[in-house]
């Protein structure tokens, strides 16, 4: 018998791989339920959101920690610096929240062994101390949500999928979510059952591309206009493509910045900066191609495309014709900035009701894990 779920206002907390700041949502999820059968869907209510840059100084710590460029002592207090921000976006739209659910900054993530990388040992980092979110604010959080996958073999990414599930899928349609952020990942929806969803990271995306711009003084390229200026090199295109194994490699994976910098792409920087931002996106555009044609069963009918990159119209265009046969748009464009502080808000009610929020299939899991850890607030 499937039980009614408690009605609750969640906040969720999200900053990716952009590592350009926090997105902040308050949600009200009501008419969820769980039984013997799974999940039952709900309504998901967006009642607030905010976005906070991250100060410069702040993200240039926060891009050398990625780069392991910082010392232990560095990392502590970056820890709560992070924790500090967090906070203070939270505060933003807390009022009558129930729950905050934080996912923190990934620093560093390891899915897989590689001895030539130094990779050892399987591992994932997020940085943002949850207490001082939960002393700040007078509420609950839920955070931390990555290392009960990785315990239970999988790859702790993607996780957004479980919320895509439950917000995208429809019966009888073949639909992709796809997340243009640092890292490009997609979320393929072959209908209703959970089972059927497949999942990765799909390669890179703004992480190449905003590096790039950084060259000139900007955050990143806006519009995709400086790479429209310029010229694809399509024979350092073909090696780098040629060079890279991770696009190569079938799912369920995952990356992330450890894999994909400037300093990968060689030749790059003898390039002018139109013809590097002209050649780079078409290497994300043909990776995000390739991952579609290569590993899912069937093309879906549409790619909703999200996540910063969404508003890159040359990137757009380059993914869209390299896939004529599919229907390729963009969420709506509050809904595509908010997605994954939602999608996080989800993971956080489902952890703090004690159920599952991982869908083992798209990460290699043995199971299905209970994702995330309580810090509780004082009374």
């Amino acid at each position: 018998m499937t039980r009614d779920l408690p009605t609750l206002e969640v906040v969720g907390l999200m900053s990716g791989t952009s590592a350009d700041g926090v997105d902040a949502v308050r949600v009200r999820l009501s008419g969820f339920g769980y039984g013997p059968g799974g999940w039952r869907r709900g309504q998901v209510k967006l009642l607030a959101h905010a976005a906070r840059p991250y100060p410069a100084e702040l993200r240039a710590q926060v891009l050398a920690a990625m780069r392991s460029e910082l010392t232990t002592r560095d990392l502590a207090q970056l820890h709560y610096d992070l924790g500090e921000v967090l906070a203070a976006a939270a505060l933003e739209v807390s009022a009558g929240a129930d729950l905050i659910a934080s996912h923190g900054q990934t620093v560093y993530h390891i899915p897989e062994l590689d001895r030539a990388r130094g990779w050892h040992t399987r591992a994932t980092w997020q940085l943002g101390e949850a207490s001082v979110i939960a002393e700040a604010t007078g509420i609950d959080v839920m955070a931390d949500f990555r290392p009960a996958d990785l315990a239970a073999g999988g790859q702790a990414a993607p996780l957004v999928p479980f919320a895509d599930w439950l917000r995208f899928a429809r019966t009888g349609e073949r639909v992709a979510v796809h997340n243009l952020g640092g890292i490009s990942n997609l979320t393929y929806l072959p209908g209703d059952d959970p089972a059927g969803v497949i999942a990765f990271d799909t390669g890179p995306a703004n992480c190449l591309l905003d590096e790039l711009a950084a060259r000139a003084g900007l955050q990143y390229d806006p519009g995709g206009e400086i790479a429209a200026r310029g010229r694809v090199h399509t024979d350092l295109l073909a090696d780098w493509l040629a060079a890279d194994s991770y696009l190569r490699l079938p799912p369920p994976k995952s990356t992330g910045r450890e894999r994909y910098h400037l300093r990968a792409l060689t030749g790059l920087e003898a390039l002018p900066l139109e013809d590097a931002l002209a050649t780079a996106t078409a290497f994300v555009a043909q990776s995000v191609a390739g991952a579609y044609r290569d590993f899912l069963p069937d093309l879906p009918e549409r790619i909703v495309l999200a996540g910063g990159g969404a508003r890159n119209a040359t990137l757009v265009r380059e993914i869209a014709s390299r896939l004529p046969e599919v229907q390729v748009t963009a969420l709506e464009p509050l809904e595509a900035q908010t997605r994954e502080a939602v999608a996080f808000a989800l993971l956080g009610y489902a952890g703090y009701l004690g159920l599952p929020n991982v869908l083992p299939g798209t990460t290699g899991a043995r199971r299905a894990v209970i994702a995330g850890k309580l810090t509780r607030a004082a009374l």
